[in-house]
């Protein structure tokens, strides 16, 4: 903890107060969502159909308006987006403890999901231009580690407040956003965008026609369908629910523990493209735990490894895509990859979804499939690399904040 301290002290106030807002925005939500279908069918007595529907409109609200929201974080600054994503959410959550009619419900969950896509892609797009160039990988390092304690934390304090009500849950998730939005307000400076000669037709035009930043897209939504299955795949495997919870708590414990280990050792190593192209190799290796042999240990040391290649990944992930923006509105750019991805984990999950109705369960056949497609991944990134593709494109010298 004192390095991560220490790492942290080194960064601009502006980045710090973004490393503690990622870890309340995700303690805040996950405080909340894991619970929220028990509550609909539960407390609500909503039939199953409409309980997927308001945790479908969320999911398809957020992932269908990344692209608007990193858009809009480019044209209008950062910090509006950031602030306008927490306070919107502030209200979704609000709503969410007294809604008890379908609409009201669906309109709660079109906001929270919503908010999500306009603070997400601005969040990591200041977050990349006040860490610099030489500090970008490490910067998103340590917001990981920040990121993945939110998703072990929140799980936690959402178990304590749901057991004495869950509209208590809902309160003090939404105050946890309410108290974001107005910290931003006060402490966070606002960041003047690269000045761009071009308008809003030629900001499309050089992101829609951006295609090794497409190629790396694309390569890479296989790694989101591969760590998805900590949620989905791993989770059906389990005998119980303490070897469930145990798969989130390990996964955290990697992340947390382990990030900065692994980052620091890996560009030491390697350049951007082999961390990449390891990180993908060691996600689908992890599938091969539970393929080789079944029970609880298979599948922590499953969950073990593939949070170990998401750890090797994610900096120089975040990295390529300003890379390959060329410092040219990175916020629509992580915007669109979002996006992109988003539609890759839903078609991938359908596919996984088939799979098990065709072999009849979880099995062999799984685990082989998932750790073919890490490594089908880690080639097509490598032939990208190799290339030439995502080598790092001018960038366009930015505004002081």
């Amino acid at each position: 903890m004192k390095t991560l301290w220490v790492r942290v002290r080194a960064f601009d106030p502006a980045v710090q107060l973004l490393f503690v807002n990622q870890l309340s925005i995700n303690l805040g939500f996950y405080m909340l969502m894991p619970y929220l279908a028990a509550h609909l069918s539960g407390d609500l007595g909503l039939a199953a159909w409409a309980v997927g529907l308001v945790l479908g409109v969320r999911n398809l609200s957020q992932q269908g308006m990344f692209l608007v929201g990193g858009a809009l974080a480019d044209r209008l600054g950062f910090k509006p987006l950031i602030v306008a994503g927490c306070a919107l959410r502030t209200v979704g959550f609000g709503a969410l403890a007294f809604a008890d009619t379908l609409p009201v419900l669906i309109g709660a969950s079109l906001a929270t999901g919503l908010a999500g896509a306009l603070f997400n892609p601005a969040v990591r797009a200041y977050v990349a231009a006040g860490a610099g160039e030489e500090r970008r990988v490490e910067a998103f390092a340590v917001f990981n580690v920040f990121y993945q304690a939110g998703i072990l934390l929140g799980p936690l304090v959402g178990l304590a407040l749901t057991g004495v009500d869950f509209r208590l849950t809902c309160a003090v998730a939404a105050v946890v956003f309410a108290v974001l939005s107005v910290v931003q307000i006060a402490k966070l400076p606002v960041r003047k965008r690269a000045a761009e000669a071009d308008g809003a037709r030629g900001q499309w035009r050089t992101v829609l026609g951006n295609k090794a930043f497409w190629l790396f897209s694309a390569a890479m939504t296989g790694s989101y369908v591969l760590s998805f299955q900590v949620y989905l795949a791993l989770p059906l495997a389990a005998d119980s629910t303490a070897v469930t919870t145990a798969l989130f708590v390990v996964s955290g414990l990697v992340a947390l523990l382990g990030q900065l280990r692994i980052t620091d050792w890996c560009k030491r190593r390697w350049t951007r493209e082999q961390c990449l192209v390891a990180g993908l190799g060691v996600m689908g290796l992890a599938f091969l735990a539970p393929a080789l042999g079944g029970g609880a240990v298979a599948l922590l040391l499953c969950a073990a490894v593939l949070a170990a290649g998401t750890a090797v990944l994610y900096p120089f992930e975040m990295d390529t895509v300003v890379a390959l923006s060329g410092g040219r509105w990175v916020a629509t750019h992580y915007g669109l990859y979002n996006t992109v991805c988003g539609i890759g984990i839903t078609a991938g999950n359908l596919a996984v979804g088939v799979l098990l109705d065709a072999v009849g369960g979880v099995g062999a056949g799984l685990w082989l499939t998932l750790a073919a497609l890490g490594g089908a991944c880690a080639l097509a990134v490598g032939a990208l690399a190799r290339s030439g593709l995502l080598a790092a494109r001018t960038p366009v010298p930015a505004s002081a904040a």
